[in-house]
C-alpha cells in the first residue's frame, strides 16, 4: 500500500517563517495561494502585469514580477502552464535560486523531461492537488479538502519532504490525504490518464458513439443525449461509488448490456494502443512532440481545435445546452 500522509503527519510551523511565492495566478495558483494564506502562511504572488496580476491584487496579495517575487521568497511554487515554465524559470527564477531555497511544482513534466534543471543546492518538491483549483478552494472553505500527491526530486536541505507536507497541509490536501509518489510516476501517469481515458479516450468514444447513431439515421439530438449528456450521470456515480457501485445503481438491462458488450468494444486492440501511448510517454517521444509543437506556435493544436468546433456534436450540443438551461455563458 502506498504511503498516505494526513494532517497529523505535517507541520505548518516548518514553513510559516518562510515567504512562499506562488508564481502564476491561474486555476491552481489562485486556489493554492489563498488556501496557504488562510492557513497562516506568508504568501506573495509572482505574475506578469495583466488580468492575473489584477486578480491577485483584488484578492489582497502583494504582487511582483516573477523575478522579484523569486528574490523575495524562500519557497518558489511554480504554477504557470507547463509550456511556459521552462522559459520563465530561465529568465526570472534561476538567478534567484540561492542555497536553502525550495522550488515547488504541481506537475512534474518539466523536471522529469529535463526542461528545467535546478541547481543541486536547492530542494525540489511536488505538491499536486488531484482536483481543479476551483474545487481545491471550495472544499478548503467548507472545512474539508481534496486528495493530492507529494514527491521529492531533490533534497539538498534534508527537509524537503517536510516542506512538501507542510505545503500540502496549508493547501488543505492532508485533510483528506496525500499520496507519496515520484516526479516520474506523477508525470507519466498523469499524461497517460489524460491521453488514454480522461481527455482523449472519453472524447473519441463519445464522438464515435454519436456518429454511429447519426449515420444509422437517428436524430442527432437524441444521439447527443444518449452518448454525451447522460455521461455526467454515470461519471458522478462512478466518482461516488466506484464502477461496481455504478453498476448496482443502473437498470439490470443497462448493467447486462454494459458487462457483455463493453469488453467487445474495449478489447485487446485498445489495450495494445494504450501500451503504445504509454511507451511514447515513457521514452520521451510525446514530450519532444509537445515541446516542438509549442516552439512552432501550436499549428496542429490550432487546426484540431477549429475542426473540433465544427463537428456536428458541437453544433447540436450548443443548441441543446441552451435549450436545457445548462450552457455556461462564459464559454
Amino acid at each position: 500500500m502506498a504511503k498516505v500522509y494526513l494532517d497529523e503527519d505535517a507541520d505548518l510551523g516548518w514553513i510559516k517563517d518562510r515567504t512562499i511565492a506562488v508564481i502564476g495566478y491561474g486555476n491552481q495558483g489562485h486556489a493554492q495561494a489563498q488556501n496557504l494564506r488562510d492557513s497562516g502562511c506568508r504568501v506573495i504572488v509572482g505574475a506578469r502585469r495583466g488580468k492575473s496580476w489584477e486578480r491577485a491584487e483584488r484578492d489582497g496579495f502583494s504582487v511582483y514580477e516573477p523575478g522579484e517575487a523569486a528574490e523575495r521568497a524562500e519557497i518558489l511554487h511554480l504554477l504557470v502552464p507547463d509550456e511556459q515554465q521552462a522559459a520563465l524559470y530561465r529568465e526570472a527564477l534561476a538567478p534567484h535560486l540561492k542555497e536553502g531555497k525550495t522550488l515547488g511544482f504541481s506537475h512534474g513534466f518539466n523536471i522529469h523531461f529535463k526542461q528545467i534543471v535546478p541547481p543541486p543546492h536547492v530542494d525540489v518538491i511536488l505538491v499536486a492537488p488531484k482536483a481543479p483549483g476551483t474545487m481545491v478552494r471550495k472544499m478548503y472553505l467548507q472545512g474539508s479538502g481534496t486528495p493530492g500527491l507529494v514527491a521529492v526530486f531533490q533534497d539538498a536541505s534534508g527537509g524537503a519532504l517536510k516542506t512538501a507536507l507542510a505545503m500540502a497541509k496549508g493547501i488543505g490536501l492532508t485533510r483528506i490525504g496525500v499520496l507519496q509518489t515520484t516526479f516520474k510516476e506523477e508525470t507519466e501517469t498523469d499524461l497517460f490518464g489524460e491521453q488514454s481515458v480522461l481527455v482523449g479516450g472519453v472524447s473519441e468514444l463519445i464522438k464515435a458513439g454519436f456518429e454511429t447513431l447519426v449515420e444509422a439515421g437517428y436524430q442527432p439530438e437524441n444521439a447527443y443525449f444518449e452518448c454525451l449528456h447522460e455521461l455526467k450521470l454515470i461519471v458522478d456515480l462512478i466518482y461516488e461509488r466506484g464502477i461496481e457501485g455504478m453498476m448496482a445503481a443502473v437498470s439490470n438491462t443497462a448493467e447486462y448490456g454494459g458487462r457483455t458488450r463493453g469488453p467487445r468494444l474495449i478489447g485487446e486492440e485498445t489495450r495494445r494502443v494504450m501500451r503504445e501511448l504509454l511507451r511514447e510517454i515513457q521514452n520521451g517521444n510525446f514530450a519532444r512532440e509537445w515541446i516542438r509543437e509549442n516552439e512552432q506556435g501550436l499549428p496542429n493544436l490550432r487546426r484540431m481545435r477549429e475542426e473540433g468546433r465544427e463537428h456536428l456534436i458541437e453544433r447540436v450540443g450548443r443548441e441543446l445546452r441552451r435549450w436545457a438551461g445548462i450552457e455556461r455563458q462564459n464559454l
